[in-house]
């Protein structure tokens, strides 16, 4: 949110329409009251350094709230290759994050009306009433993804109040609805390159398989692996015993290559 309303510049003119003042407008993350306690109740206000350059914006963040409306698969996951030479069979990966709507508050300060008008029309104008903007999350796992930012409300409040020597302030407040995400921890494992599985049927009807295994023999065997010849191409195939012939030793196929999948399946005749 400060990056979104941290370059915003205004102009003064004199009455000729000359430019006499160019100004960049400051921005911090402060609440509404801490600001304000700053800019006004400054007992020796005359002093130049006494109080805030007016204008000036605060930003604070207020309640989280979870958006079941967004909610993505709770297993999915984004995976990249990890670098580095000791790390060719290893990826990181990070399950999909949780949508969370999280709340802020900007206020604009200024001592004219001028100047806090030429702030907010450099603001209005982007939120029709959402603004997206494409951020990078997770850099580490090449993830970015585009934020819808909600301006809500708008609220204006003129200060002036208390004796004629007292500070006026104008005070814009903008209320902001980002729809963002929390992610978990970046995780590391190794490539899954061999799969070999066994089916067994209960000794009797209706059995239960925990009873099979170990106890009968093995029904039908399927085992996959990686298939990559020697000059980089994909192998795939679904057969019978041996038919990995052509393909490279699976341990020596690495993550990002392009590699296919060879099936071989056991009969139960085969296997005795």
């Amino acid at each position: 949110m400060g990056t979104l309303l941290n370059n915003i510049r205004i102009t003064r003119t004199d009455a000729n329409g000359n430019t006499i003042d160019l100004l960049k407008v400051p921005i911090t993350y402060a609440p509404k009251d801490k600001m304000l306690a700053r800019i006004m109740q400054d007992p020796a206000l005359d002093r130049p350094t006494a109080t805030a350059t007016l204008p000036m914006i605060s930003f604070e963040m207020g309640e989280i709230k979870y958006d079941g409306s967004r909610k993505l698969n709770t297993i999915g996951k984004s995976t990249v290759k990890s670098t580095g030479a000791d790390q060719k069979s290893i990826f990181k990966y990070q399950y999909n994050p949780v949508p969370y709507n999280i709340s802020f508050k900007a206020y604009i300060y200024a001592k004219n009306v001028e100047d806090g008008t030429k702030i907010i029309e450099q603001i209005l104008p982007y939120f029709t009433p959402d603004w997206t903007t494409t951020c990078s999350l997770i850099p580490e796992m090449e993830i970015s993804m585009d934020i819808p930012i909600v301006l809500t409300n708008i609220n204006y409040d003129d200060k002036y109040d208390g004796q004629f020597k007292d500070r006026r302030t104008i005070i814009w407040s903008l209320d902001f609805l980002l729809k963002g995400y929390f992610y978990g921890p970046v995780k590391k494992s190794a490539i899954i390159k061999f799969i070999n599985l066994n089916f067994y049927i209960p000794p009797v009807a209706d059995g239960k398989l925990s009873d099979a295994v170990g106890n009968t023999a093995i029904a039908e065997k399927i085992t996959i692996q990686p298939g990559l010849d020697a000059n980089g191409q994909p192998i795939t195939y679904t057969g019978k015993p041996n038919a990995e012939t052509g393909t490279i030793p699976y341990a020596e196929i690495e993550v990002d290559d392009d590699y296919g999948f060879i099936t071989q399946i056991y009969t139960k005749d085969e296997l005795e």
